[in-house]
């Protein structure tokens, strides 16, 4: 028996590989599924069945295509109903795969149709549990993206959450390994451990959602304080896990058009496309086609794209460091943005041969922005989220969270410079970004955000340790 995990950082996503006997399972699979299947053909073994935990939220799962490409059947918990062709499983169903089996153990809760799979051995030993997001470590999945569509209040999904938390899950050995769907940085959960395997033993230790002497009032309670509003693209990945979407393969042959910079500027204009530049912050700050927006690939790319940009049909064009034109094609389809029309050519330093006008954002580094408060009190907008505000920040610095950026426009000044950061500078140029799109050119990036501004002994409040924050 083989288990190989498959950790995508910037989604904090895991898809798991099972093997026995030349027989495959993928459990939620990424968008991009060429991978699993070069790995089952190394191994000279046939991919039998593709496991769905849920329909997720925060990115496209590669089921359909590959389903498509290898004749392997999707199969799903109870509850879930689909456009496309699946296999809806009953509660405590088994499914052999070589010398080992699957068991559907149906735990709804985050979803109606939330499912756990347990791996079993050859002797019929429980060795582990696939828990999507039931479970994470240290934490549960959050019960308020479903509600809608289970004609539910978040309150009544939580409880029902904790029924099968309590009956489902924690009655099985302490021993068994937990491999979650998701780990820290997923909007899936709110306080996730950086690890992402664990016992299921230690879990009941720590996880605060597993112990013992807990009310479902009071689970109800902790699960759902304090939870922000989820990101707006996450309906429209549910809806293209259950109705059905292009083939990865058309979705890279439309985006991997080349265009000289005439030609992009002739999509642009024709198309109301979007710019996406996904190039480094600094590089952005030097110089970009006016009017585009900053998102790089060396953050959490894709999460942010679907958060600001939100509508997944909407038209995309892309500048990118040379050599990752196909990387960003392929981590915008994974949350659902398929309809990238093309690349520029070349990249930005040939938009600025071609004397075509560019824009750029004013930097100072954190010791030069000491200097001018020491001369005059500045406005100044920290865009990080409110419970790293409250945290710790600078006396005088309004809170404007990327996330919900277009609701604070009239909160800038429109005459005088401002100044904008975030924790380490990659947040506040999309913001910086944002704001020129939105015709406010008067702003200045402090780059290094809070942690420069620290160090050079700029006043802060005094720390309160996020766990204390209600």
């Amino acid at each position: 028996m083989k288990i190989e995990q498959i950790y995508t950082g910037c989604l904090a996503q895991g898809a798991y590989y099972i093997e026995s006997e030349g027989e495959v399972a993928i459990i939620d699979p990424l968008r991009e599924v060429q991978s699993y299947i070069d790995k089952a053909e190394e191994n000279k073994a046939e991919i039998k069945y593709i496991f769905e935990t849920h329909f997720h939220a925060d990115f496209v799962s590669g089921h359909i295509t590959l389903a498509e490409k290898t004749g392997a059947k999707i199969i799903y918990g109870p509850n879930a109903t689909t456009s496309f062709d699946a296999y809806i499983a009953k509660d405590e169903e088994v499914f052999q795969l070589g010398k080992v089996s699957i068991k559907v153990i149906h735990t709804p809760g985050h979803t109606m149709e939330s499912t756990t799979y347990l791996l079993r051995d050859e002797k019929g030993k429980d060795v582990a549990i696939f828990t999507g997001d039931t479970l994470f470590l240290g934490d549960v999945g959050r019960p308020d993206l479903a509600q809608k569509a289970a004609d539910m209040t978040q309150e009544q999904l939580a409880g029902t959450l904790y029924e099968s938390l309590r009956n489902k899950i924690m009655p099985l050995a302490d021993e068994i390994t937990v491999y979650p769907g998701h780990g820290a940085g997923s909007a899936c959960g709110k306080n996730m451990m950086k690890e992402t395997v664990d016992t299921l033993g230690n879990q009941k230790q720590m996880n605060y959602a597993l112990r013992q002497d807990m009310t479902k009032e009071e689970f109800i309670k902790e699960v759902t304080d304090g939870l922000a509003p989820p990101p707006q693209y996450f309906p429209l990945n549910v809806k293209m896990n259950k109705e059905g979407y292009e083939s990865i393969d058309t979705v890279l042959d439309r985006g991997l058009t080349a265009l000289t910079p005439d030609a992009f500027e002739a999509v642009a204009n024709e198309t109301g496309a979007l710019i996406l530049d996904v190039r480094h912050q600094d590089d952005f700050a030097k110089g970009h086609v006016p009017g585009s927006i900053f998102i790089g690939l060396d953050g959490s790319f894709a999460p942010w794209v679907g958060a600001l940009v939100a509508d997944v049909k909407q038209n995309l064009l892309v500048v990118t460091p040379e050599g990752r034109e196909e990387e960003t094609v392929t981590r915008l389809s994974r949350v659902g943005f398929d309809f990238t029309l093309g690349y520029l050519k070349g990249g930005f330093e040939v938009w600025k041969k071609s004397s075509k006008e560019y824009d750029t954002v004013e930097d100072i580094n954190a010791t030069q922005f000491k200097d001018l408060l020491a001369k005059e009190e500045l406005p100044v907008f920290d865009v990080r989220k409110e419970s790293e505000y409250i945290s710790e920040h600078m006396p005088n610095a309004t809170n404007t969270p990327l996330d919900f950026i277009n609701n604070h426009l009239s909160e800038f000044p429109t005459e005088q410079n401002f100044y904008v950061h975030c924790a380490g500078g990659y947040r506040s140029m999309i913001a910086a970004s944002i704001l020129k799109k939105r015709g406010i050119h008067n702003l200045v990036n402090i780059a290094g955000g809070f942690k420069d501004i620290k160090e050079v002994g700029i006043e802060v409040t005094d720390y309160v340790c996020p766990s204390t924050i209600a």
